[in-house]
């Protein structure tokens, strides 16, 4: 075993955005949940609906637990980075709880605000200097990717919709989370949520103003990718309405 691969030493060159190691990330994960869609069918049976919920739980909580034992084997586990309050680090552990429970509200939180953090994630990753094929590159596209898979799981899968309640539902849970992140920022210096500055690598967070006033934009922006994310939900609620049930 290459023990470069597992080292938490930074490498000699920083993740490149869209490089060949980033597409095919991307293409296994949009693969991934196509298959969801494409088998929706047989993976209603009982069997195949508990095996897929099951193994998704399981790759979402072995990734956290070999972070955390990736970080704490190299001494580097801090109260003011690897505590579970960034979004993502949330949306994780949520899906883990809705795959096991099928729980609706954790369904309308993971999929507006889990799935927003994920694929801004996976899409303009914040890996520092590391590459493919390192243990960090693989879990992160790992982790981020099974939020994802999870969502659309419980929407292609289970049937599960969101609606106008949901965005204002999620969105107060989501600044209950905030609030929770702040304290603990404050109590322990950390950047939990990017509420204490932004994060080094870019990202949306550059767009909108220096701090604090991005807090506030993000608020903003955050309600946007909401409604964005009700949409195709909306026009299926209308097609319904005009046509009679589509199919699932």
């Amino acid at each position: 075993m290459n023990r470069d691969l597992w080292s938490l030493e930074r490498m000699n060159e920083h993740f490149h955005w869209f490089g060949t190691g980033h597409v095919i990330a991307l293409l296994v994960i949009g693969f991934a949940i196509l298959c969801l869609y494409v088998f929706r069918r047989s993976l209603r049976h009982p069997t195949a609906n508990r095996a897929t919920r099951y193994a998704l739980a399981a790759i979402l909580g072995l990734s956290q637990i070999s972070l955390d034992a990736w970080f704490a084997f190299g001494g580097q586990w801090t109260l003011d980075y690897n505590l579970p309050l960034q979004l993502c680090m949330i949306a994780l552990l949520l899906s883990i709880w809705m795959l096991l429970t099928r729980n609706h509200t954790i369904f309308e939180f993971t999929f507006l605000a889990g799935m927003g953090g994920a694929l801004q994630a996976i899409l303009t990753p914040d890996i520092g200097m590391y590459v493919f094929p390192h243990y960090r590159v693989m879990e992160f596209f790992i982790a981020h990717g099974a939020i994802l898979a999870a969502c659309f799981f419980m929407v292609f899968v289970e049937g599960y919709r969101i609606t106008l309640r949901s965005i204002w539902k999620s969105f107060l849970i989501l600044n209950v989370c905030a609030a929770i992140a702040g304290i603990a920022n404050w109590l322990t210096g950390g950047n939990y949520m990017f509420l204490a500055h932004k994060p080094v690598a870019a990202s949306l967070l550059d767009f909108l103003g220096p701090w604090p006033w991005y807090i506030v934009s993000l608020e903003g922006v955050a309600l946007v990718s909401y409604f964005v994310f009700y949409l195709p939900f909306l026009l299926v609620a209308w097609l319904e309405k005009k046509r009679g049930p589509v199919s699932k």
